[in-house]
């Protein structure tokens, strides 16, 4: 007769039987993962090129090199080998501080083309929009990149926090924090600390006097991988006129009102260094004088110095093959473009894109299926002297 007492017996015997069972025949199908750096790893975009060539080629195991974007297709007609994220070798604060400007910013920032890009948005104003003080025209247009974006972190930045921001992210890069602090003028640090604030965190910086139209994720075709570019630019200017150089700074102007990027972008690490060693030079010579500096902005800090630091990067060696290179690429690679123009690991668009209803230079109107960003005010919370600068007047 089977007791309760034997049951219970029993019923611990099988479950020992099966548990020794069970730890003698380990199952070996899946890998044991112990850490995050034994999951399983991303296989790398390939175009259809390097796809067919791979299929010729035995199977082997490669490691993604640190090579730069190819120079051909502009149209995003084939994808570049990406800028792989070198192993980060830990360096003393001291060794660190021997290094080139450019070479400290790497190190603290390194630029991963394969990440996300970080769901941020930040733009700069003198008061919050929870502050009674805070500018009823820009209520609106603040709104609309929350209500496109409700899953991004929306941040407006004080002129006060903005100090405390860039002394806690560039703590270790002082020469930084001195040429912010150091610029004369409310707009110099404005355009400053997009560059510095994107190099450092990444996501979307746009000026407190735009508009969202369409969500950032719609801005680069959804059949382009988001692993193959790590920045998305507009143009500002594309003057189709002969005198165009007494209204605009560039042929091609690249505006800097709206910016996405991955953090560590080589070009913000370009230009915030530019803007540091230059801001500094002139600090140590006496010449970092607000008069002078306030009828220069658009070179020292603003859409020209940025447009020429792109140029730049497009026509480097380090990042470009340059075999496969028929000449550099200049404005004629921009000029009246109509849709969103890859080059390495940059997506340029259109003047429709952030300027439409310009009523000038092709742009189309804000229903047009390219139109992302509005930009409302053109510099109207500036100073009247520091409005359009570079830029024509309306009328």
């Amino acid at each position: 007769m089977l007791t309760f007492r034997r049951a219970i017996v029993i019923a611990a015997a099988l479950l020992t039987f099966f548990f020794i069972l069970k730890t003698s025949h380990p199952d070996t199908s899946t890998p044991k993962i112990k850490n995050a750096s034994q999951l399983p790893r991303p296989t790398p975009y390939k175009t259809p090129t390097q796809a067919k060539q791979a299929e010729k080629e035995p199977t082997k195991d490669v490691t993604p090199q640190s090579s730069a974007p190819g120079r051909n297709g502009l149209e995003g007609a084939i994808e570049p080998p990406l800028m792989a994220k070198k192993p980060k070798t830990q360096i003393s604060l001291a060794d660190l501080r021997m290094k080139p400007l450019r070479q400290q910013l790497e190190y603290q920032f390194p630029y991963d083309p394969l990440s996300k890009f970080p769901a941020y948005i930040w733009q700069t104003w003198k008061t919050t929009p929870a502050s009674g003080e805070f500018d009823e025209a820009f209520r609106e247009p603040e709104a609309s990149w929350t209500i496109l974006h409700p899953t991004f972190v929306h941040e407006v930045i004080t002129d006060s926090i903005a100090v405390s921001l860039i002394r806690h992210l560039y703590a270790s890069v002082p020469e930084i924090v001195e040429a912010y602090n150091a610029l004369p003028l409310p707009v110099l640090k404005a355009d400053f600390f997009r560059y510095l604030i994107l190099l450092a965190r990444g996501g979307i910086y746009t000026d407190i006097d735009t508009a969202a139209l369409k969500s950032a994720i719609d801005w680069v075709p959804a059949d382009v991988p988001r692993s193959s570019y790590g920045m998305v630019i507009g143009i500002e200017a594309d003057p189709d006129r002969e005198d165009w150089a007494k209204w605009y700074s560039r042929r091609i102007q690249f505006c800097q009102w709206t910016i996405q990027s991955k953090p560590g972008h080589p070009i913000l690490r370009d230009i915030v260094a530019n803007i540091t060693e230059e801001t500094l030079s002139r600090k140590k010579k006496g010449a970092l004088h607000a008069k002078e500096l306030r009828k220069n902005i658009i070179e020292f800090t603003g859409p020209a110095l940025w447009t020429d630091v792109i140029f730049k990067y497009f026509n480097d060696p380090n990042y470009f093959d340059m075999s496969t290179s028929a000449g550099n690429i200049t404005w004629k690679q921009f000029t009246k473009i109509t849709a969103a123009k890859k080059v390495g690991d940059v997506i340029v668009l259109p003047i429709t894109s952030f300027s439409p209803g310009v009523k000038q230079m092709n742009a189309g109107e804000d229903d047009d299926p390219m139109a992302f960003v509005k930009h409302l005010f053109e510099g109207t919370w500036k100073p009247e002297e520091e409005r359009n600068i570079g830029k024509k007047h309306d009328g």
